[in-house]
């Protein structure tokens, strides 16, 4: 089908959508990529209020609504906001109260995309738990993106891939295992770095970049949906170079990035 005008009469806004995708062709090629995404996170939603894990829980809230807001599901997007402030308050009543209505709206976006994609059907499987790579050494200059969202990694990579080497962790270990890897070249010359992931967060990265006195070999701007006064002075107290809100599009992440490179080239 990839008809927007079904796409808008199912609620989708999809003219903002596309201030950031840039064009419906890439849109297109990475939205089963977002079917895959939700379905993923609402698995991960289940798993951590069956837990009790409200911490944990909010995370991925967090980055359902993000990736909800990037494709222009606003109805998804608002829910799964409000399960991500309800989770940060410890509302355990409310999550489970209200997952239902989170799970429908769920359902609800898949049967949009799916019957968008119909001749293209995307198959989702559930995946066994992978081995935990080696960190990699890169051999050229590259741009580190740091999000637990794979739209967030992915299109980064389309942007600059034919330019630089783009690397990606998608929590802060990982990010923090690349830095390691790397210590003993220069090849890192921009970080975009998330601020809300699951297991280690991005604040934790700021403190290994602090302590090992790392931001001006690997320029750091983050890239976050929270615009919190809090955050912003808090994540301003560490040697960034940049703070870029979410959603942004191709331009913004453009011209954050050339000033990472900048700040680098000036800095050594």
């Amino acid at each position: 089908m990839k008809d927007i005008n079904y796409l808008k009469a199912n609620g989708v806004d999809i003219d903002k959508s596309l201030e950031l995708f840039g064009d419906i062709e890439t849109y297109n090629e990475t939205i089963g990529e977002f079917l895959h995404g939700i379905t993923d996170k609402l698995n991960k939603l289940n798993n951590y209020k069956a837990a009790g894990d409200m911490s944990q829980y909010s995370i991925y809230a967090h980055s359902l609504k993000s990736d909800a807001k990037y494709f222009g599901f606003t109805t998804l997007a608002d829910i799964s906001y409000e399960h991500e402030l309800k989770s940060k308050a410890n509302d355990y009543y409310y999550v489970t109260n209200n997952f239902q209505k989170l799970t429908d709206e769920v359902e609800k976006t898949k049967l949009i995309v799916e019957q968008y994609m119909s001749d293209e059907p995307v198959q989702v499987v559930a995946t066994a738990e992978a081995p935990i790579p080696k960190a990699e050494v890169y051999d050229k200059q590259t741009i580190l993106v740091v999000d637990d969202s794979n739209i967030v990694r992915n299109f980064v990579k389309r942007i600059f891939s034919e330019k630089y080497g783009v690397g990606t962790a998608e929590d802060g270990q990982e990010a923090i295992d690349l830095l390691e890897a790397n210590k003993d070249n220069d090849n890192i010359i921009c970080i975009l770095l998330d601020l809300n992931m699951p297991k280690v967060n991005g604040f934790k990265v700021l403190d290994y970049m602090k302590e090992n006195n790392l931001f001006t070999k690997c320029p750091t701007s983050i890239i976050s949906g929270d615009s919190s006064k809090e955050t912003i002075d808090r994540a301003f107290t560490y040697g960034i170079v940049d703070m870029l809100g979410k959603p942004f599009n191709a331009d913004d992440v453009k011209r954050v990035v050339e000033k990472n490179i900048y700040y680098k080239e000036m800095n050594q």
